[in-house]
């Protein structure tokens, strides 16, 4: 059945695709940032990022050699920074054994930290010309869909499977079109939320789960374990247009990041106030700032905040945190979107949100 749907979806495809940044040209390097960073994140959001990004790094060698925090600012907004972290182990591995060039070879690419199946076949078909498939989310959507298949799209044999079947079906001479036309019939048309728009669709005819009335039954998916909750309590330290903050561990979550001083918990303004005490600080005055919630894959945060003016910081016994006036935090240290409710406090704008006009 899947060899019927190439040539409309192609022909679809050739009148309707988005003109976006990453596709002005075949450029793999590009392409790579493109798809790393779509992941999780709309295509409209990605836009500013992706600019800015290219024209800070337009090569992989830039990319090799960025001194961690401005890397990490750079992708501030994106969230899961390990995966731009990964980009450059990646791409200092290109710079010692391919000699600067994302290497034009499916598996020579899937080698690559943070490269796997998906990223290395749009990369290797769009940007080489290679026939291996890009299965994503989108695709194995649009291909549940049309085969009405109640198969967990979570598994890894249902992936590969999909995967050998679009390697059976693509075309030789041009695998990365037909790539790309599947992930934007998935984007635009097939789409994860919402209502399908199946007028629109130039496969219609041939999927099984319309026909049955059945749509929005499909993909079939195991759903994701109950995240943990975890409470928190946010300090903003101040003194005049400064604020304390400090750089989280190597590891773990939101690793190497800059961030305002928290506890585990709920605390009272007595418990903070005894708590900023302890770093050897003067509290002035306190005020409770509204409640955030912030979620990540597996764990969320609950958290409330508290302001604390305090006086005479040189006099700080806390060996972990440094005072940094908004402007220069704004420009120079990467601070998490978990922490914008409180960020915006001091005006302190995060990601996309320090290009914006006001």
């Amino acid at each position: 059945m899947l060899e019927k749907i190439v040539q409309p979806l192609m022909l679809w495809y050739d009148k309707n695709k988005r003109v976006l940044p990453w596709r002005e040209n075949k450029n793999p390097y590009y392409i790579w940032i493109s798809e790393i960073m779509l992941q999780q994140t709309r295509v409209e959001a990605v836009k500013p990022f992706f600019r800015r990004f290219t024209e800070a790094l337009p090569g992989i060698e830039d990319l090799a050699v960025c001194p961690e925090d401005r890397l990490l600012k750079l992708w501030e907004g994106l969230g899961y920074y390990n995966r731009v972290r990964n980009m450059q182990k990646a791409a200092l591995k290109v710079m010692e054994v391919y000699h600067g060039k994302l290497p034009a070879d499916y598996e020579a690419l899937k080698s690559l930290p943070g490269i796997g199946n998906y990223t290395a076949g749009a990369i290797a078909s769009i940007a080489y010309g290679i026939p291996v498939p890009a299965v994503d989310g989108n695709v194995l959507r649009v291909i549940a869909r049309i085969r009405e298949d109640d198969r967990d799209i979570m598994k890894q044999s249902v992936r590969n499977q999909v995967e050998a079947d679009l390697l059976a079906v693509m075309p030789q001479d041009d695998p990365g079109t037909f790539n790309q036309a599947l992930m934007e019939l998935g984007a635009t048309v097939c789409v994860p939320n919402g209502m399908a728009h199946c007028e629109e669709c130039p496969v219609a005819g041939y999927c099984k789960a319309r026909s049955a009335d059945r749509v929005m039954e499909y993909p079939v998916k195991t759903k994701a374990k109950a995240r943990k909750v975890e409470d928190r309590t946010i300090l903003l330290i101040l003194d005049g247009a400064c604020v304390a903050i400090r750089k989280r561990p190597a590891k773990g979550l939101l690793a190497g990041l800059y961030e305002f001083p928290n506890l585990k918990g709920h605390l009272t303004e007595e418990e903070v106030l005894a708590q900023v005490e302890s770093y050897g600080l003067t509290p002035l005055r306190i005020q409770k700032l509204p409640d955030s919630k912030h979620i990540f894959s597996h764990v969320e945060w609950h958290m409330i905040g508290y302001a604390v003016r305090v006086a005479e910081l040189e006099k700080s016994g806390s060996t972990d945190m440094m005072f940094v006036e908004t402007a220069h935090a704004e420009q120079n240290y990467p601070v998490p979107a978990a922490y914008g409710a409180y960020a915006g406090y001091m005006n302190l704008r995060l990601g996309q949100e320090k290009y914006e006009e006001a």
